[in-house]
């Protein structure tokens, strides 16, 4: 009898490559996994890549997790900066350094999300191309819409909230988009005590944003790993019952052939 895994945590194959390369860092200081994400895009047996479905649904779950604490740890240290700085001319260069680090993993946080995010609709848009019956379940999204169109939205949402938030402080995304750019503007805005300030409240509403969206995100995960652990339960079942009509055809006793009269040659 084949093995049958538990449907809590199955997910699909794309997530096998993200969940290994982001698990294998720290999430202070991890990047994106896009790269990683196309790789598993190349099994072309869809045996094999049903075999990849489930391998890290609860390590991308407990990541997210992760991403999420981390943020509102950020959120929380940030303002106990901004009211350090309202009581001082500017702060002093050691603490400034710890802004910089909180920002700079701030900015990490923004690429896991949005690798997570690009993987899992990938995925999505993969599984319904090679799988009639997966592309033929109905999700329980708004206006039936697929996974893969709903990661977008929530990528593009989160995007453009961030540039939002930017633009109000007079600032824009190429200035938080890299580890250059981020440490770059941050050098800059030390400087002065407004800078700083500016710095501070700037990157307290993003983390306080990210602690929303990652949760959003853990939420979108679990609905799919939901999703995709009822289609695999149903192939499993067709596939037992398949293997089950197969051993009762080929363990069939043939008639017999003994207890009948024998011929005899009569002359």
């Amino acid at each position: 009898m084949p093995h049958r895994c538990s449907t809590s945590s199955r997910l699909f194959a794309g997530l096998a490559a993200v969940a290994l390369t982001i698990a294998a860092a720290n999430p202070a200081d991890a990047g994106t996994a896009t790269g990683a994400a196309t790789e598993w895009t190349q099994v072309l047996n869809n045996g094999e890549l049903v075999a990849l479905v489930g391998k890290s649904g609860e390590q991308i779950q407990n990541q997210l997790t992760q991403i999420s604490q981390l943020a509102q740890q950020i959120e929380t240290q940030l303002n106990i900066y901004q009211n350090l700085l309202q009581n001082t001319a500017t702060l002093p260069s050691h603490m400034w350094g710890q802004v910089e680090s909180d920002l700079n993993r701030l900015r990490s946080i923004v690429d896991q999300g949005q690798s997570i995010s690009f993987s899992m609709g990938n995925a999505d848009d993969v599984l319904q191309q090679r799988f009639q019956s997966y592309s033929s379940l109905k999700t329980n999204l708004p206006d039936n819409a697929s996974f893969s169109t709903t990661y977008q939205s929530w990528s593009d949402t989160n995007r453009d909230t961030i540039a939002s938030t930017l633009k109000a402080a007079g600032l824009t995304t190429d200035q938080f988009d890299s580890e250059e750019g981020t440490m770059s503007s941050l050098r800059s805005m030390s400087e002065t005590a407004d800078g700083q300030m500016k710095a501070l409240q700037v990157g307290h509403e993003i983390a306080a944003q990210q602690v929303a969206q990652m949760q959003k995100l853990r939420g979108l995960v679990s609905q799919q790993m939901t999703m995709m652990g009822t289609w695999l339960q149903t192939q499993q079942t067709d596939k037992d019952l398949a293997q089950a009509r197969r051993e009762k055809f080929f363990s069939g006793t043939a008639p017999s052939t003994s207890g009948g009269e024998k011929m005899k040659v009569e002359w």
